[in-house]
C-alpha cells in the first residue's frame, strides 16, 4: 500500500468492543506494539429496558443494558498507570450529565496523573432515559454541552472564574492544579452539523460514530467550512473515525477521505484481542514499538 495512509493516520483502540477483564492486558499490549491510544465508552446510567440505538438509522446497533459500566476517569488513570506511553481517551464521556466542576476537576486530574496522556471525547448523548433519570431536560443538551465546555475552558486556564448562564451560577473561584497540557485536547464526538460547529468552536478534534469513507468525507467538507467561516485552521483539527477492522486498502480509503486517527478493534472474539492487535500492527505497518519510541 501507499505509505500516505500507514505514515500520517493514528491508531487507537476501542476498548468498547473488548471484555473489560481483558483491557489491562489490551492497553500493554497496544502500547508496547506502537498504538498511539486507547479509548473507553462512558455512559452514567442506564434505564432497565433500552429501546433507542446510538445508531437510529441502523436497527442491527444495540446497547444491552447489562453492559458493565465504570467510572471512564478511574478505568483510564488505571490503564494509564501500566503503561508508559500511550494516550487514553473517552469515546465519549457524555458531559451535559455532569455539573462543570466534576468534569473539569476529573479531566484534569487524570491528566496530571498521566503525565499529559489525556484526550477527553465529550458527547451531547443519545440516550434520553439516562437524562430523565438524573432529572434533566434531554432537549436542552446540546446547549448545556456548550456552556459547560466554556465554563471548563476557563477553569482550566483562568486563575479566576465567576459565570452566569443559562444553566449554571456561580460566584468567583478558584481552580487548581490546571491540567497539564494546555489545551486539554477535546474531541467531540456526533453526525450533526451541530457536533462540527461545536468542533469548530471549543474542540481540537472530531470524533465520526457512525460513517463509512464516503459520509466521512462529506462531513470533513462541512468541517472544513465551518471552520473557514470562523476563521480556524481546519487543517489543525484531529479527525477520528470508529473502524472496527480494517485492512492496507480501508486505511488508505479512510486517509483520502480525512481521517487523522482510526480507533480500531481487530479481533472477533475478546480473548484474540492482543493477537488481533499483533497482527494488525504486523499487516498495515507505520506503528513504533514502545522501546524503538
Amino acid at each position: 500500500m501507499s505509505t500516505t495512509g500507514r505514515d500520517r493516520v493514528a491508531f487507537g483502540v476501542d476498548l468498547g468492543r473488548c471484555n473489560p477483564r481483558l483491557w489491562h492486558d489490551v492497553t500493554q499490549a497496544a502500547d508496547e506494539l506502537g498504538y498511539e491510544s486507547v479509548w473507553l465508552p462512558e455512559h452514567l446510567i442506564f434505564p432497565e429496558t433500552i429501546s433507542t440505538s446510538p445508531a437510529p438509522d441502523d436497527p442491527h446497533v444495540h446497547v444491552s443494558p447489562t453492559t458493565p459500566l465504570f467510572d471512564a476517569f478511574v478505568m483510564l488513570a488505571s490503564l494509564a498507570a501500566a503503561t508508559r506511553q500511550i494516550r487514553v481517551g473517552t469515546n465519549v464521556y457524555n458531559i451535559g450529565l455532569r455539573h462543570p466542576f466534576i468534569t473539569a476537576r476529573a479531566a484534569a486530574t487524570l491528566d496530571i496523573v498521566t503525565a499529559g496522556r489525556l484526550d477527553l471525547g465529550i458527547g451531547v448523548s443519545w440516550l434520553e432515559p439516562e437524562w430523565d433519570a438524573v432529572g434533566l431536560d434531554f432537549s436542552t443538551r446540546g446547549k448545556r454541552a456548550d456552556e459547560i465546555l466554556a465554563i471548563c475552558r476557563r477553569l482550566w486556564t483562568e486563575p479566576v472564574v465567576s459565570h452566569a448562564g443559562t444553566h449554571f451560577q456561580f460566584d468567583a473561584v478558584v481552580f487548581e492544579p490546571k491540567p497539564r497540557q494546555q489545551p486539554l485536547p477535546v474531541h467531540v464526538g456526533g453526525d450533526s452539523r451541530a457536533a462540527l460547529r461545536r468542533v469548530v468552536t471549543a474542540g481540537q478534534g472530531w470524533i465520526g460514530m457512525i460513517h463509512d469513507p464516503a459520509s466521512f468525507a462529506r462531513s470533513v467538507d462541512v468541517l472544513h467550512e465551518l471552520a473557514e467561516a470562523a476563521g480556524v485552521d481546519a487543517g489543525a483539527l484531529q479527525r477520528t473515525a470508529l473502524v472496527a477492522n480494517p485492512d492496507e486498502r480501508t486505511v488508505d480509503e479512510w486517509h483520502r477521505a480525512g481521517a487523522t486517527r482510526l480507533i480500531v478493534a481487530p479481533w472477533s472474539r475478546s480473548n484474540d484481542a492482543v493477537a488481533g492487535l499483533e497482527h494488525f500492527a504486523r499487516s498495515v505497518g507505520g506503528l513504533q514499538p514502545s522501546g524503538e519510541r
